[in-house]
């Protein structure tokens, strides 16, 4: 008896699978990932895995899986979609039959070209990766960290809470190049310099040594940085392999529509690893690399796989927690023309987008805690409606978010 399969025992996978189950699916549902643990949340991996050693945060428990009846298949990798037999061949040449196929096969770390990963050159990606880190996170020790994204500074961060010294490394003129506006990145920028992270902007790599003692970094204008790590954080690369050799079609991701069907009606694809038309921004095709959007693209993709014909229309939404900030970011700024600050207090603000025309499309926001959670959920969904706030009582604290999107 054939069931569904799912490729990919990460978080979109596992939200896939027990959402199968929650909306009614009786038949098989086969799990299969290339980590010996259990599905995990990967945020905490670049926060409380370094800074408190903490194991990985199961999306479930064993017994879950059990109870569930999901067949687990870890610690096994997928070497061939068999598209004509329906089936995906394993590594030890087993057969596992599928009316529908799910592809949730994430992406992985970008590596800095002639380097791999291994001996004093590290990435963050798995569990693994970081207990491996942690165990250089100690005071005395000096690392290296290229890349000032998102987890480059969480990462930066963390070490700093163990003692370490961190130099950070960015080829860019400045750091969150990517979807973070300017005066929230010099705001981050500044809390890490002030926290003893030493920032070198602009900083082109020119050679990397891993030597038995440390990694010696040269860089183009001749400056070297000696470390006892270097994490390499610039960027990931979407898993497409499998989809490819089947013969699926990609674009920076495996290529998916708005019901996340690939080009093969029986075989979806969701998470990190596809690419899809977003209505929300003229079909354009995205790709996000997001928590929240593994799981809303794991619920979807089950619940079209069962027959559903909804399509993927949430507002993509990021967040990074580094010392005791938050930022937080709701939809895609890239196309704004006008930005209006609103102070929420206690040194938080946010930062709306609007478009040529007016409307809302995109909203940053920076605080202590939890300081911009509430206004950036809010702003979400004054995206979500596409409105036209009058950009004044966007600037105006006293004005209610709510109000607007009653109006």
């Amino acid at each position: 008896m054939a069931g569904f399969v799912i490729v990919g025992a990460g978080e979109c996978g596992a939200r896939a699978a027990f959402a199968l189950r929650d909306m009614g699916f009786g038949g098989t549902i086969t799990l299969i990932g290339s980590e010996t643990h259990l599905p995990y949340e990967r945020p905490p991996l670049s926060k409380e895995a370094l800074v408190a050693g903490a194991g990985p945060k199961f999306v479930a428990e064993a017994e879950r899986y059990a109870q569930a009846r999901i067949d687990l298949l870890l610690g096994r990798t997928v070497r061939e979609i068999d598209r004509a037999g329906r089936r995906v061949l394993l590594g030890d040449g087993t057969a596992v039959p599928y009316d529908k196929l799910l592809l949730a096969t994430g992406a992985r770390p970008r590596a800095l070209p002639g380097t791999a990963h291994g001996g004093r050159i590290a990435a963050l990606r798995s569990h693994d990766d970081a207990a491996r880190i942690r165990e250089h996170l100690v005071e005395g020790s000096h690392i290296a960290i290229l890349g000032g994204g998102f987890i480059g500074l969480e990462l930066a961060a963390s070490a700093r809470k163990l003692g370490a010294a961190v130099t950070l490394l960015e080829g860019l003129p400045r750091v969150l190049t990517r979807g973070v506006p300017a005066e929230i990145a010099e705001i981050v920028a500044s809390r890490h310099r002030a926290e003893g992270v030493d920032i070198l902007c602009g900083a082109k790599v020119a050679n990397v040594e891993d030597l038995p003692g440390e990694v010696r970094i040269t860089l183009e204008d001749g400056r070297v940085v000696p470390a006892s790590l270097l994490v390499v954080g610039i960027g990931a690369v979407p898993n497409t392999e499998l989809a490819e050799a089947a013969g699926l079609a990609v674009e920076n991701g495996i290529a998916v529509d708005g019901l996340l069907r690939t080009s093969d009606p029986d075989i979806f694809a969701a998470g990190d690893c596809t690419s899809y038309p977003l209505a929300l921004y003229g079909d354009r095709r995205i790709r996000l690399e997001s928590w929240r959007n593994a799981q809303e693209q794991g619920q979807l993709a089950a619940a079209n796989m069962l027959g559903g014909t909804e399509a993927h229309a949430a507002v993509p939404w990021f967040w990074s927690d580094q010392y005791d900030m938050t930022l937080q970011i709701a939809g895609l700024a890239d196309g704004a023309v006008t930005t209006v600050r609103r102070e929420v207090g206690e040194g938080a603000f946010i930062l709306f987008h609007l478009d040529a025309g007016g409307r809302l499309i995109a909203a940053s926001g920076i605080g202590p805690g939890n300081a911009v959670a509430r206004d950036i959920r809010l702003a979400e969904m004054l995206i979500a409606a596409r409105i036209h706030p009058d950009p004044a009582e966007l600037a105006a604290p006293q004005t209610k978010l709510k109000k607007l999107l009653a109006a």
